[in-house]
């Protein structure tokens, strides 16, 4: 019994990863396309305040996605370490403090997206305002996030990059997964620098950068799901290791 539960657990939590894996993945593209695809208007506060109001149920719809990601990525940040660790417990532990750091940066930064509907209330002290100064403050709390959210994909990227690493080293999962992951990385990481640094190209440039990260992780979704880990493999690197 005790050597069937070494063996299983492993592949048991590759298939919680893929889950998680899987949940933040389709929670981000609904947030991403639906949500704010269909209520932030670019270089509009007018119309992304109407739209805000109009449609506050579905924005904090995606409010409560983000946290969801939030709380699944932390999750999904321990079992990578597990999976990883007989590589090499140091940098998988260095790999885990950069995911939760950026993962707490984006925590704070999802503020925002309540924060963008404060001004768009009823509250009496609003009426100091005028109504483009409130859909501008309404806007720039939108700005913020962007901005925010791209200092956390930065901080990803080192993650990326390490993790890519370990899982081209590890033998228990495809080589090209981990390339794929260390790609992901460089572009998480010149993402949040064209961010910062040149700002008007980032629009320009963001699906060009994001999308082999996106290749990535899909993929490694699909692996911890369907393939899982190679037990024998990893059950030797866990024994080396220990």
């Amino acid at each position: 019994m005790t050597h069937r539960t070494a063996e299983t657990s492993p592949q048991l939590y590759a298939r919680i990863g893929g889950v998680l894996y899987l949940i933040t993945i389709f929670v981000g593209i609904f947030n991403e396309a639906l949500v704010k695809g269909s209520i932030v208007v670019p270089g509009d506060a007018t119309a992304t305040a109407a739209n805000l109001r109009s449609m506050e149920s579905l924005w904090r719809l995606g409010i409560a996605g983000e946290m969801i990601v939030i709380m699944c990525t932390v999750a999904l940040t321990l079992v990578l370490y597990v999976l990883l660790r007989p590589v090499s417990r140091d940098l998988a532990l260095l790999a885990t403090f950069f995911s939760l750091i950026a993962t707490a940066v984006n925590a704070a930064y999802s503020l925002q997206l309540v924060e963008a509907l404060f001004p768009l209330g009823n509250a009496g002290y609003l009426k100091a305002f005028t109504p483009e100064q409130l859909n501008a403050m309404a806007s720039l709390s939108l700005k913020s996030h962007v901005f925010g959210f791209g200092i956390g994909l930065l901080l990803f990227g080192p993650f990326f990059l390490v993790s890519g690493y370990l899982i081209f080293r590890s033998t228990y999962f495809p080589r090209v997964i981990g390339i794929l992951y260390q790609i992901g990385g460089v572009a998480y990481l010149a993402n949040g620098f064209v961010l910062v640094l040149a700002p008007s190209f980032a629009n320009q440039i963001f699906a060009a950068i994001v999308v082999p990260a996106f290749v990535g992780e899909v993929s490694f979704c699909l692996w911890l799901l369907f393939k899982g880990v190679n037990v024998p493999k990893w059950e030797a690197k866990a024994a080396t290791s220990a």
